[in-house]
């Protein structure tokens, strides 16, 4: 699902307008249907407050109210502005309501304790920061006690640059139209939009389809169809053989981890280079892998070769001890297919940021938010986070996850892939260990590396929401994400 600028859905619109042919208030009217569809589903309470400005999205708000109203709804209806000054679709709508808005010319009249605010005052075409009568009104819905459902995005919010001020409605639910907004991607921007769905109004496929974009959002579509059928005759060997090196004294937990998730996702055969301490853990814990101990009991401290394997992982539980340290650089010098690399790893190159420069171009680096500012330092916003992730991922060639809430996957080209799937669940010890494991078997079966980057973070997340269907979000552990490998895969090959 692509993301577009605002500049481009503005342009979809008129496209839709003129080539479907629709006009334009019958479009308003058939987003408004959609919001209201979707409203009704999912809330119950009947008392609404809406709250329009006098643009487009105030259009859209008097056709909600219009409509809801009719699907037997007890709704108050304010205007804020003078609506001679409004959008064409604005007063045609005001001259379809039978209920008389109220003019908000100073402060928004008492709202009933219970009732649910829809925000219909500024859509996304907002490109500057909102002052004034307006600001007031906004401090005020957000100093109430009551729900408030956004219409499109929250009034206030930038789509697609930094936003800035308080006047920023604070919606708990935000209900767009067509294709999510860039901003709904980054954690700045959460207690302004909540949780968001993106509503089908039947803007022109074709149009989107041939708009070109830097930014997508990962649904299940996107992955399904790259996810390749086992041949009848596959077997351990063409399945791929994939080298995790992982581990030290008192992080073994790290590379088991890593290794059975590795596993779940369909490696054929794999080997794990550990401490040589952690040579009867993994024997133990793993079986299925085959062990290589490493001459130092305690940490990693060389590698060999590794030109036999078809992908190589690398970071988790790792330890950063000088040994280490050369081991890491000696296998970036040595290596020239694509690494997965992952933790410690991570935090060794931020030490030593001229291995960047060793890293094989289209390998895939993994770092949570913590590991990525000490590759790249810290940033000013979610925005200006975004410009370093691409930076990094174009100026080296590699393919760079972000990972969080949304996870970002950065491309070579510098394009951006955000995850759909997830949740707060995750946020525990040991699953990035079981994106490694994950990431180094799809590469090791012989997907590409950015393809390998969007399915495992897709399934990684799917796998810890059927975890946490199953757990709880506070009860599921890592492992937990392991083992619902195979039923997030079936999800999406049926």
């Amino acid at each position: 699902m692509k993301i577009l600028s605002i500049e481009d859905t503005r342009a979809l619109d008129e496209y839709t307008i003129k080539h479907e042919p629709i006009a334009s208030i019958d479009l308003m009217e058939r987003a408004s249907q959609a919001f209201c569809d979707w409203f009704v589903e999912n809330v119950f309470t009947k008392k609404i407050e809406v709250i329009c400005g006098i643009g487009n999205n105030g259009g859209d708000g008097l056709a909600i109210a219009r409509i809801l109203i009719s699907r037997g709804y007890d709704a108050n209806v304010f205007v804020i502005g003078d609506i001679e000054k409004g959008s064409a679709d604005f007063k045609l709508n005001w001259k379809r309501l039978d209920v008389k808005p109220q003019i908000i010319e100073d402060t928004l009249p008492e709202i009933e304790a219970g009732s649910v605010i829809i925000d219909a005052i500024f859509g996304s075409g907002l490109s500057r920061l909102v002052k004034g009568h307006y600001a007031d009104v906004i401090q005020q819905v957000n100093s109430l006690d009551n729900t408030v459902i956004s219409v499109d995005i929250p009034s206030g919010l930038f789509a697609d640059k930094t936003s800035a001020g308080d006047a920023i409605v604070k919606a708990n639910a935000t209900v767009t139209f067509q294709l999510p907004k860039l901003a709904f991607m980054f954690p700045d921007s959460y207690p302004y939009v909540g949780a968001w769905e993106a509503v089908d109004i039947g803007l022109s496929q074709q149009f989107i389809q041939s708009t070109d974009s830097d930014f997508y959002y990962l649904v299940n579509e996107d992955i399904s169809h790259l996810i390749k059928p086992l041949p009848k005759f596959s077997h351990k060997g063409s399945n791929g053989h994939g080298l995790l090196i992982v581990g030290s004294y008192g992080k073994m937990g790290a590379a088991v981890l890593s290794a059975m998730a590795a596993l779940r996702t369909g490696i054929g055969l794999l080997s794990v280079h550990m401490p040589g301490k952690g040579n009867e853990i993994i024997q133990v814990s793993v079986p299925e892998a085959m062990s290589i101990p490493d001459v130092n009991d305690e940490h990693i401290s060389e590698i060999g070769d590794v030109e036999t394997y078809s992908a190589i992982g690398i970071g988790p539980g790792l330890g950063k001890h000088i040994s280490t340290v050369k081991a890491l650089a000696e296998l970036l010098r040595s290596v020239s297919k694509p690494l997965v690399i992952d933790a410690d790893a991570l935090n060794i190159i931020s030490e030593n940021q001229e291995l960047l420069e060793l890293i094989p171009k289209n390998s895939i680096l993994t770092p949570h938010p913590k590991e990525f500012e000490r590759l790249v330092g810290s940033w000013s916003d979610d925005f200006n986070r975004l410009d370093k992730l691409r930076q990094l991922a174009k100026k080296y060639q590699l393919i760079v996850v972000l990972k969080g809430a949304h996870t970002a996957i950065a491309s070579v080209d510098g394009k951006v892939y955000f995850n759909s799937t997830g949740n707060p669940g995750m946020g525990k010890g040991g699953s990035g260990d079981v994106l490694l494991g994950m990431l180094t078997a799809l590469v090791a079966q012989g997907y590409q590396p950015l393809d390998a980057a969007k399915i495992g973070v897709y399934l990684h997340g799917l796998a810890g929401d059927i975890a946490a269907d199953t757990y709880h979000e506070r009860g599921m552990m890592a492992s937990d994400i392991i083992e619902m490998i195979p039923s997030a895969y079936q999800i999406l090959t049926s």
